[in-house]
Protein backbone atom coordinates (compact mmCIF):
# COMPACT_ATOMS: atom_id res chain seq x y z
CA UNK A 1 0.00 0.00 0.00
CA UNK A 2 1.57 3.31 -0.99
CA UNK A 3 2.34 5.78 1.77
CA UNK A 4 0.49 9.02 2.18
CA UNK A 5 1.71 11.65 -0.21
CA UNK A 6 2.89 14.86 1.47
CA UNK A 7 2.12 17.97 -0.53
CA UNK A 8 3.97 20.39 1.76
CA UNK A 9 7.23 18.67 2.64
CA UNK A 10 9.89 19.89 5.08
CA UNK A 11 12.86 21.40 3.26
CA UNK A 12 15.32 19.90 5.78
CA UNK A 13 14.37 16.28 6.44
CA UNK A 14 12.39 15.77 3.19
CA UNK A 15 10.27 13.30 5.11
CA UNK A 16 7.61 15.13 7.15
CA UNK A 17 4.90 17.67 6.56
CA UNK A 18 5.89 21.28 7.11
CA UNK A 19 4.07 23.26 9.77
CA UNK A 20 5.34 26.79 9.13
CA UNK A 21 7.57 29.02 7.04
CA UNK A 22 10.63 30.02 9.03
CA UNK A 23 12.64 32.73 7.31
CA UNK A 24 11.54 31.56 3.88
CA UNK A 25 11.93 27.83 4.58
CA UNK A 26 9.14 25.35 5.18
CA UNK A 27 9.95 23.25 8.26
CA UNK A 28 8.25 20.33 9.99
CA UNK A 29 7.74 20.23 13.75
CA UNK A 30 10.91 18.34 14.66
CA UNK A 31 13.16 20.30 12.31
CA UNK A 32 11.75 23.58 13.60
CA UNK A 33 12.41 22.56 17.20
CA UNK A 34 15.96 21.57 16.28
CA UNK A 35 16.40 24.86 14.42
CA UNK A 36 15.31 26.91 17.44
CA UNK A 37 17.52 24.91 19.80
CA UNK A 38 20.53 25.37 17.53
CA UNK A 39 20.09 29.14 17.76
CA UNK A 40 20.04 29.01 21.58
CA UNK A 41 22.95 26.57 21.67
CA UNK A 42 25.03 29.00 19.60
CA UNK A 43 24.39 31.66 22.22
CA UNK A 44 25.66 29.34 24.96
CA UNK A 45 29.10 28.59 23.49
CA UNK A 46 30.81 30.26 26.46
CA UNK A 47 29.34 27.61 28.75
CA UNK A 48 30.44 24.45 27.02
CA UNK A 49 32.10 21.78 29.19
CA UNK A 50 35.90 21.68 29.06
CA UNK A 51 38.50 19.52 30.72
CA UNK A 52 39.89 20.85 34.01
CA UNK A 53 37.28 23.58 34.27
CA UNK A 54 34.55 23.93 36.87
CA UNK A 55 30.87 23.76 36.02
CA UNK A 56 29.33 27.19 35.63
CA UNK A 57 26.41 28.12 37.85
CA UNK A 58 23.89 30.16 35.85
CA UNK A 59 20.83 32.02 37.02
CA UNK A 60 17.78 31.98 34.74
CA UNK A 61 15.10 34.56 35.63
CA UNK A 62 11.81 32.89 34.71
CA UNK A 63 8.84 35.21 34.21
CA UNK A 64 6.67 32.23 33.17
CA UNK A 65 6.24 33.97 29.83
CA UNK A 66 6.76 32.43 26.42
CA UNK A 67 10.38 33.50 25.94
CA UNK A 68 11.90 32.58 29.30
CA UNK A 69 9.92 29.31 29.43
CA UNK A 70 11.24 28.42 25.96
CA UNK A 71 14.79 29.20 27.11
CA UNK A 72 14.44 26.93 30.13
CA UNK A 73 13.32 24.09 27.85
CA UNK A 74 16.22 24.73 25.48
CA UNK A 75 18.83 24.91 28.26
CA UNK A 76 17.49 21.70 29.77
CA UNK A 77 17.73 19.96 26.41
CA UNK A 78 21.24 21.32 25.73
CA UNK A 79 22.39 20.23 29.17
CA UNK A 80 21.23 16.68 28.49
CA UNK A 81 23.09 16.66 25.18
CA UNK A 82 26.27 17.84 26.87
CA UNK A 83 26.03 15.10 29.49
CA UNK A 84 25.67 12.44 26.79
CA UNK A 85 28.71 13.78 24.88
CA UNK A 86 32.35 12.72 25.26
CA UNK A 87 33.11 14.46 28.56
CA UNK A 88 30.03 13.01 30.21
CA UNK A 89 29.05 16.21 32.02
CA UNK A 90 27.35 19.53 31.39
CA UNK A 91 29.14 22.84 31.26
CA UNK A 92 26.60 24.55 33.51
CA UNK A 93 23.98 24.09 36.20
CA UNK A 94 20.81 26.17 36.15
CA UNK A 95 19.27 27.93 39.13
CA UNK A 96 15.82 29.21 38.14
CA UNK A 97 14.57 32.36 39.85
CA UNK A 98 10.87 33.16 39.63
CA UNK A 99 9.96 36.67 40.74
CA UNK A 100 6.28 36.16 41.54
CA UNK A 101 4.41 37.85 38.65
CA UNK A 102 1.53 38.75 40.98
CA UNK A 103 3.89 41.08 42.90
CA UNK A 104 4.83 42.86 39.66
CA UNK A 105 1.53 43.09 37.80
CA UNK A 106 -1.82 43.07 39.65
CA UNK A 107 -3.47 41.13 36.82
CA UNK A 108 -1.63 37.97 37.88
CA UNK A 109 -3.48 36.63 40.91
CA UNK A 110 -2.25 33.07 41.44
CA UNK A 111 0.58 31.41 39.54
CA UNK A 112 1.29 28.59 41.99
CA UNK A 113 -0.08 25.98 39.60
CA UNK A 114 2.29 27.28 36.92
CA UNK A 115 5.21 27.15 39.35
CA UNK A 116 4.31 23.58 40.33
CA UNK A 117 4.10 22.60 36.66
CA UNK A 118 7.52 23.99 35.78
CA UNK A 119 9.15 22.25 38.74
CA UNK A 120 7.56 18.95 37.72
CA UNK A 121 8.65 19.35 34.09
CA UNK A 122 12.27 20.27 34.88
CA UNK A 123 13.23 18.41 38.06
CA UNK A 124 16.98 18.57 37.39
CA UNK A 125 17.18 22.27 38.19
CA UNK A 126 17.02 24.34 41.37
CA UNK A 127 14.05 26.68 41.77
CA UNK A 128 13.47 29.69 44.00
CA UNK A 129 10.37 31.90 44.06
CA UNK A 130 10.54 35.37 45.60
CA UNK A 131 8.29 38.47 45.60
CA UNK A 132 9.53 41.72 44.08
CA UNK A 133 9.72 43.38 47.51
CA UNK A 134 12.39 40.85 48.55
CA UNK A 135 14.79 43.28 46.88
CA UNK A 136 15.15 44.86 50.33
CA UNK A 137 16.36 41.51 51.63
CA UNK A 138 18.90 40.79 48.90
CA UNK A 139 20.11 44.32 48.01
CA UNK A 140 21.49 46.10 51.08
CA UNK A 141 21.84 49.44 49.27
CA UNK A 142 18.36 49.75 47.79
CA UNK A 143 16.89 51.75 50.70
CA UNK A 144 19.56 54.42 50.37
CA UNK A 145 19.07 54.41 46.60
CA UNK A 146 15.36 55.11 46.94
CA UNK A 147 16.08 57.93 49.38
CA UNK A 148 18.51 59.45 46.86
CA UNK A 149 15.75 59.05 44.33
CA UNK A 150 13.47 61.33 46.34
CA UNK A 151 11.37 58.74 48.15
CA UNK A 152 10.57 59.47 51.82
CA UNK A 153 10.67 56.29 53.90
CA UNK A 154 8.10 56.92 56.63
CA UNK A 155 8.74 53.80 58.67
CA UNK A 156 6.58 51.27 56.84
CA UNK A 157 5.68 48.11 58.70
CA UNK A 158 6.74 45.78 55.86
CA UNK A 159 8.94 45.73 52.80
CA UNK A 160 5.85 45.15 50.66
CA UNK A 161 4.21 48.33 51.98
CA UNK A 162 7.45 50.25 51.42
CA UNK A 163 7.80 49.11 47.82
CA UNK A 164 4.10 49.65 47.09
CA UNK A 165 4.35 53.22 48.36
CA UNK A 166 7.45 53.92 46.27
CA UNK A 167 5.91 52.54 43.10
CA UNK A 168 2.70 54.50 43.75
CA UNK A 169 4.74 57.70 44.01
CA UNK A 170 5.66 57.43 40.33
CA UNK A 171 2.89 59.34 38.60
CA UNK A 172 3.61 58.54 34.93
CA UNK A 173 3.38 55.22 33.13
CA UNK A 174 6.84 55.66 31.60
CA UNK A 175 8.50 56.25 34.98
CA UNK A 176 6.69 53.29 36.56
CA UNK A 177 7.69 50.84 33.82
CA UNK A 178 11.23 52.19 33.70
CA UNK A 179 11.83 51.92 37.44
CA UNK A 180 10.03 48.57 37.73
CA UNK A 181 12.41 47.15 35.12
CA UNK A 182 15.43 48.48 36.99
CA UNK A 183 14.21 47.17 40.35
CA UNK A 184 13.65 43.77 38.79
CA UNK A 185 17.17 43.71 37.37
CA UNK A 186 18.61 44.86 40.70
CA UNK A 187 16.80 42.05 42.52
CA UNK A 188 17.93 39.42 40.02
CA UNK A 189 21.55 40.60 40.15
CA UNK A 190 21.57 40.71 43.94
CA UNK A 191 20.07 37.21 44.12
CA UNK A 192 22.67 35.91 41.65
CA UNK A 193 25.52 37.33 43.73
CA UNK A 194 24.06 36.00 46.97
CA UNK A 195 23.94 32.52 45.44
CA UNK A 196 27.43 32.73 43.88
CA UNK A 197 26.21 32.52 40.28
CA UNK A 198 28.74 32.98 37.49
CA UNK A 199 26.29 34.60 35.10
CA UNK A 200 22.67 35.40 34.29
CA UNK A 201 20.98 34.06 31.17
CA UNK A 202 18.05 36.20 30.05
CA UNK A 203 15.13 34.96 27.96
CA UNK A 204 14.94 38.05 25.74
CA UNK A 205 14.10 37.34 22.11
CA UNK A 206 15.45 39.40 19.23
CA UNK A 207 12.11 41.22 19.19
CA UNK A 208 12.35 42.05 22.89
CA UNK A 209 15.93 43.27 22.54
CA UNK A 210 14.92 45.53 19.64
CA UNK A 211 12.06 47.02 21.66
CA UNK A 212 14.34 47.51 24.65
CA UNK A 213 16.92 49.26 22.46
CA UNK A 214 14.40 51.70 21.01
CA UNK A 215 12.85 52.39 24.42
CA UNK A 216 16.22 52.99 26.10
CA UNK A 217 17.25 55.51 23.47
CA UNK A 218 13.91 57.31 23.76
CA UNK A 219 14.18 57.43 27.58
CA UNK A 220 17.76 58.69 27.57
CA UNK A 221 19.28 55.37 28.59
CA UNK A 222 21.38 54.98 25.47
CA UNK A 223 24.55 54.63 27.56
CA UNK A 224 23.19 51.50 29.25
CA UNK A 225 21.90 49.84 26.08
CA UNK A 226 25.03 47.75 25.51
CA UNK A 227 24.77 45.80 28.76
CA UNK A 228 20.98 45.52 28.50
CA UNK A 229 21.18 44.01 25.00
CA UNK A 230 24.67 42.56 24.46
CA UNK A 231 26.46 39.58 25.99
CA UNK A 232 29.21 40.55 28.40
CA UNK A 233 29.95 41.89 31.86
CA UNK A 234 27.24 44.10 33.36
CA UNK A 235 27.95 47.21 35.49
CA UNK A 236 27.39 45.03 38.58
CA UNK A 237 30.32 42.79 37.67
CA UNK A 238 28.32 39.71 36.66
CA UNK A 239 28.04 38.30 33.13
CA UNK A 240 24.82 38.77 31.17
CA UNK A 241 23.98 36.36 28.33
CA UNK A 242 21.08 36.50 25.86
CA UNK A 243 20.89 33.06 24.17
CA UNK A 244 17.63 33.85 22.33
CA UNK A 245 19.00 36.94 20.59
CA UNK A 246 18.69 35.27 17.16
CA UNK A 247 15.07 34.15 17.58
CA UNK A 248 12.00 36.29 16.95
CA UNK A 249 9.08 36.43 19.37
CA UNK A 250 6.64 34.82 16.93
CA UNK A 251 9.11 31.93 16.46
CA UNK A 252 9.12 31.34 20.22
CA UNK A 253 5.32 31.47 20.25
CA UNK A 254 5.34 28.70 17.64
CA UNK A 255 7.93 26.79 19.70
CA UNK A 256 5.64 26.77 22.75
CA UNK A 257 2.71 25.63 20.61
CA UNK A 258 4.67 22.53 19.60
CA UNK A 259 5.49 21.52 23.19
CA UNK A 260 2.46 20.65 25.33
CA UNK A 261 4.54 20.59 28.53
CA UNK A 262 5.08 24.35 28.19
CA UNK A 263 1.37 25.14 27.85
CA UNK A 264 0.74 24.58 31.58
CA UNK A 265 3.73 26.74 32.51
CA UNK A 266 3.27 29.98 30.58
CA UNK A 267 1.11 32.85 31.77
CA UNK A 268 -0.43 35.51 29.49
CA UNK A 269 1.45 38.73 28.80
CA UNK A 270 -0.99 41.07 30.52
CA UNK A 271 1.12 44.16 29.88
CA UNK A 272 1.08 43.45 26.15
CA UNK A 273 -2.70 43.02 26.25
CA UNK A 274 -3.12 46.34 28.05
CA UNK A 275 -0.79 48.10 25.65
CA UNK A 276 -2.97 47.17 22.70
CA UNK A 277 -5.94 49.04 24.14
CA UNK A 278 -4.57 51.66 26.53
CA UNK A 279 -3.88 55.09 25.10
CA UNK A 280 -1.76 56.09 28.09
CA UNK A 281 1.18 53.96 27.04
CA UNK A 282 4.62 54.13 28.57
CA UNK A 283 7.60 54.41 26.24
CA UNK A 284 8.43 50.76 26.97
CA UNK A 285 4.88 49.71 26.19
CA UNK A 286 4.79 51.76 23.02
CA UNK A 287 8.01 50.22 21.71
CA UNK A 288 6.89 46.71 22.61
CA UNK A 289 3.67 47.28 20.70
CA UNK A 290 5.52 48.77 17.73
CA UNK A 291 7.96 45.87 17.47
CA UNK A 292 5.15 43.35 17.90
CA UNK A 293 3.12 44.80 15.03
CA UNK A 294 5.98 45.71 12.70
CA UNK A 295 8.42 42.98 13.68
CA UNK A 296 6.33 40.22 12.13
CA UNK A 297 6.13 42.21 8.87
CA UNK A 298 9.78 43.28 8.79
CA UNK A 299 11.74 40.98 11.15
CA UNK A 300 15.03 41.72 9.40
CA UNK A 301 14.73 45.42 10.24
CA UNK A 302 14.32 44.66 13.95
CA UNK A 303 17.21 42.22 13.82
CA UNK A 304 19.40 44.96 12.37
CA UNK A 305 18.60 47.19 15.34
CA UNK A 306 20.03 44.58 17.69
CA UNK A 307 23.03 43.84 15.45
CA UNK A 308 23.97 47.52 15.33
CA UNK A 309 23.90 47.78 19.13
CA UNK A 310 26.00 44.64 19.38
CA UNK A 311 28.76 46.48 17.49
CA UNK A 312 28.86 49.33 20.00
CA UNK A 313 31.52 49.48 22.67
CA UNK A 314 30.37 49.90 26.29
CA UNK A 315 31.43 53.03 28.14
CA UNK A 316 34.90 52.50 29.57
CA UNK A 317 35.13 53.24 33.28
CA UNK A 318 37.07 52.36 36.37
CA UNK A 319 36.16 51.80 39.98
CA UNK A 320 36.77 55.48 40.83
CA UNK A 321 34.18 56.73 38.35
CA UNK A 322 30.87 57.94 39.72
CA UNK A 323 27.97 55.62 38.96
CA UNK A 324 24.24 56.14 39.03
CA UNK A 325 22.98 54.69 42.33
CA UNK A 326 19.97 53.08 40.64
CA UNK A 327 21.13 51.74 37.26
CA UNK A 328 24.93 51.84 37.85
CA UNK A 329 25.65 53.67 34.59
CA UNK A 330 28.90 55.74 34.72
CA UNK A 331 27.94 59.40 35.13
CA UNK A 332 29.29 62.83 35.91
CA UNK A 333 28.27 64.48 39.14
CA UNK A 334 25.23 66.65 38.49
CA UNK A 335 24.22 69.64 40.60
CA UNK A 336 20.70 69.46 41.97
CA UNK A 337 18.45 72.49 42.09
CA UNK A 338 16.89 73.36 45.42
CA UNK A 339 17.74 74.98 48.75
CA UNK A 340 21.28 73.67 48.70
CA UNK A 341 22.71 74.57 45.32
CA UNK A 342 26.05 72.98 46.20
CA UNK A 343 24.55 69.54 46.68
CA UNK A 344 25.43 67.02 44.04
CA UNK A 345 24.39 63.51 43.21
CA UNK A 346 25.79 60.90 40.85
CA UNK A 347 22.71 60.05 38.84
CA UNK A 348 22.29 59.44 35.13
CA UNK A 349 20.09 61.62 32.92
CA UNK A 350 17.30 59.03 32.60
CA UNK A 351 17.09 58.38 36.35
CA UNK A 352 17.08 62.13 37.02
CA UNK A 353 14.05 62.42 34.74
CA UNK A 354 12.20 59.73 36.69
CA UNK A 355 13.37 61.26 39.96
CA UNK A 356 11.85 64.57 38.91
CA UNK A 357 8.56 62.74 38.41
CA UNK A 358 8.51 61.81 42.11
CA UNK A 359 9.57 65.29 43.24
CA UNK A 360 7.01 67.08 41.08
CA UNK A 361 4.28 64.75 42.26
CA UNK A 362 5.26 65.32 45.90
CA UNK A 363 5.37 69.11 45.51
CA UNK A 364 1.88 69.15 44.03
CA UNK A 365 0.33 67.39 47.04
Amino acid sequence: MPGKEISDICIYCKDSEAIASIRGRRLCRNCFIDYANSKASRGMTSYRPHKNTATYKLLLPLSLGISSSSLLHMLDRLQQRQVSASLGRAGYDVHVLIVDPSTIHPGHTDVQSNVDAVKASFPRHTFTTVPLHSIFQYDATIKDTLCDFGFVDEGFDSDKARLDAFRASLSTATARDDIDNLLLVRLIVAFAKTNSCDGIVWGDSDSRLAAKTLANVAKGRGASTTWQVCDGVSPWGIDFCFPLRELYKFELELYVQQLPELASITVPDLQSQENSSNRNLSIDGLMNQYVKTQGEKYPGVMANVVRIVNKLQPISSNKQDARCPLCSTPVERTALSGDNEASTISMCYACLRSRADILQDSSSN
